[in-house]
């Protein structure tokens, strides 16, 4: 494996404008990489389509959804009961499905906003790779990643990370669009 710089570009014009960069500072054709990286979600990456078999900071929902309709279902029921001379048998059971609606919209309070904690401290981060062109390089020596950061700093790469993995052929062969990218910047 090795380290791997890769800047985000938007147009096509300045891929190809990094790959010639890229050569001319060192680099060889074989060590770079570029490719369309598509919107987060839409990698179809589990078997029902998606990126994610649940959603980040949706982790305490299930609890949640459970905890309202004991709670509403038993609230509603007592209401239902204690009106029934004016709603007759029916009260308390139309009472507890009401209320165990409602209660049920407790679970969106246990749902997270990006960048708030979870259980255990935690932070829900999802820091995700934006779509468009993408132009990789990989290198053994230090010293070659600073020159691959001028290169796609100085040719205005939107978004520059830092990952490990293999570049072989031009062809990025174990990246994985789904992964927390390490951003420079």
């Amino acid at each position: 494996m090795s380290t791997i710089v890769a800047g985000h570009f938007q147009l096509q014009d300045q891929v190809e404008q990094a790959r010639i960069e890229l050569m001319r500072a060192g680099f060889a054709e074989d060590q770079i990489s570029s490719f369309y990286l598509s919107q987060p979600g839409q990698h179809d990456a589990t078997p029902i389509g998606g990126d994610n078999i649940t959603s980040p900071g949706a982790k305490e929902s299930p609890e949640g959804v459970v905890e309202g309709l004991a709670t509403g279902g038993a609230v509603g029921a007592a209401v239902g009961l204690a009106t029934s001379p004016f709603t007759g048998p029916a009260g308390p059971v139309i009472g507890g499905l009401v209320g165990a609606h409602v209660g049920s919209l407790f679970s969106f309070s246990k749902m997270k906003e990006a960048g708030e904690e979870e259980e255990g401290g935690v932070k829900n981060e999802f820091v995700q790779r934006h779509a468009g062109m993408i132009v990789a390089v990989a290198f053994e020596q230090e010293a070659d990643e600073q020159r691959a950061l001028e290169v796609l700093q100085r040719l205005g790469s939107d978004q520059i990370e830092r990952a490990r993995g293999t570049i072989r052929n031009g062809d990025w062969t174990d990246f994985d669009p789904t992964s927390l990218p390490k951003l420079y910047h």
